[in-house]
């Protein structure tokens, strides 16, 4: 008996419903959430920061996939805030390295926390078995979620 494989290509409709599909995620538990409201690249920089420790403002902006000057504008609103602040580099005097203030690793772990809430809350709406499909799926997503792979 022989099996053929069907190549399913997914088409340029598919990606659109699944960028569409994760925005409005990501929008409804942001407005949902009862916490304090940031831009969506102030939280990129913020979670980059969190998990990467102090960077350049030139690492900020290729992690937060965004231009040096956006870069820049968001660190000194982040600065202005209290969430980062900037230290003088030790490697290059005329450099500067953006680090995590208390009150910044506070707010992304409030966020992270109050999302992670929300969303689990309405995954218990879920069957099991769509549970684990959703789980099964997140690995797929962080490799989409990184340029370089």
């Amino acid at each position: 008996m022989t099996t053929s494989v069907t190549n399913q290509s997914v088409t340029n409709q598919d990606a659109l419903q699944l960028v569409v599909a994760v925005h409005r995620l990501i929008r409804s538990l942001r407005q949902s959430a009862s916490v304090r409201r940031l831009q969506p690249t102030q939280l990129l920089v913020l979670a980059e920061l969190a998990s990467q420790g102090p960077m350049r403002i030139g690492e900020i902006a290729v992690r937060a996939l965004c231009s040096q000057p956006t870069a820049t504008t968001v660190v000194t609103g982040l600065e202005s805030n209290g969430l980062v602040r900037r230290e003088a580099d030790p490697a290059d005097g005329r450099a500067t390295i953006v680090e995590l203030t208390g009150l910044g690793r506070d707010t992304i772990l409030s966020l992270a926390h109050g999302e992670a809430e929300l969303l689990s809350e309405r995954l218990s709406r879920f069957s099991a078995e769509e549970r684990e499909t959703l789980r099964s799926v997140t690995p797929l997503l962080r490799r989409l979620a990184d340029p370089a792979r």
